[in-house]
């Protein structure tokens, strides 16, 4: 927060992003900070648009202020990547544009929470500063949060570095295998994988079937993708649920 608003705050809550068209009473709610990520410049519609968009919509939803800042994560020299604001005929909307590449990377340094970005800032040998922010990840006490900011440094440095590079700083083959981040995507992605599966084979499943199979971990994901090979109707794959449960 200091880093963008150049304030300290003492209270933060972050907020459901799914934004709707209903008005909210968010008493609690002093003022909005939207944080954009991109890697691309290029979107249907623009993304000065979009800001404009997701701003009207959170006034909308909580009635308070809101400040947006669009983070562009890798180099480019696409105009939108220098554009701070959307211009029509009749509307002139503002906001504030990061370019990571240009970032003095000292402050991502220093600060535990900004260390997934540093390997993406500004520096003359790339290969050093990685260096250095896989120093900084082995200086954090807590073994979880070490764990979890490891996994965010891997996947943010793939857009910079070679993978194989990434995990000789990192020693990502021990770290990242226990990073809950790590798990969630592993798991997310195998979800995604089974379910295509499963609706290709039985068509539309009821919503609780769906759900068990969500409430699955990886592992447990993996074994269900082999196992269908042997399924010939949903009973099967009740069954097979069922299982599951029992060997809990």
């Amino acid at each position: 927060m200091h880093w963008l608003l150049g304030v300290e705050v003492e209270q933060i809550e972050v907020l459901k992003t799914e934004l709707t068209l209903e008005s909210i009473r968010a008493d609690f709610v002093n003022q909005i900070l939207h944080i954009e990520f991109q890697t691309l410049a290029k979107s249907n519609p623009a993304l000065n648009f979009r800001m404009l968009d997701y701003s009207v919509r959170l006034k909308r939803q909580y009635r308070c202020p809101v400040v947006q800042v669009l983070i562009f994560l890798q180099e480019t020299t696409n105009e939108m990547a220098f554009t701070e604001e959307y211009r029509d005929n009749t509307t002139i909307h503002q906001y504030q544009v990061v370019r990571l590449w240009e970032q003095d990377s000292t402050i991502f340094l220093v600060n535990p929470a900004l260390l997934p970005l540093a390997s993406l800032t500004q520096t003359d040998s790339p290969q050093t500063l990685l260096a250095q922010v896989a120093e900084q990840v082995a200086t954090i006490p807590d073994r979880e949060e070490r764990q979890n900011i490891a996994g965010c440094v891997e996947i943010l440095a793939g857009l910079r570095f070679d993978k194989d590079l990434i995990r000789q700083f990192l020693r990502e083959d021990i770290i990242m295998k226990e990073s809950v981040i790590y798990q969630d995507i592993v798991h997310k992605e195998a979800f995604k994988l089974i379910s295509r599966q499963l609706r290709r084979r039985f068509g539309d499943l009821d919503g609780s079937l769906v759900e068990q199979v969500r409430n699955l971990s990886a592992e447990q994901l993996e074994n269900l993708g082999e196992a269908l090979l042997d399924f010939s109707e949903v009973a099967d794959l009740i069954a097979w649920l069922e299982q599951q449960k029992e060997e809990k």
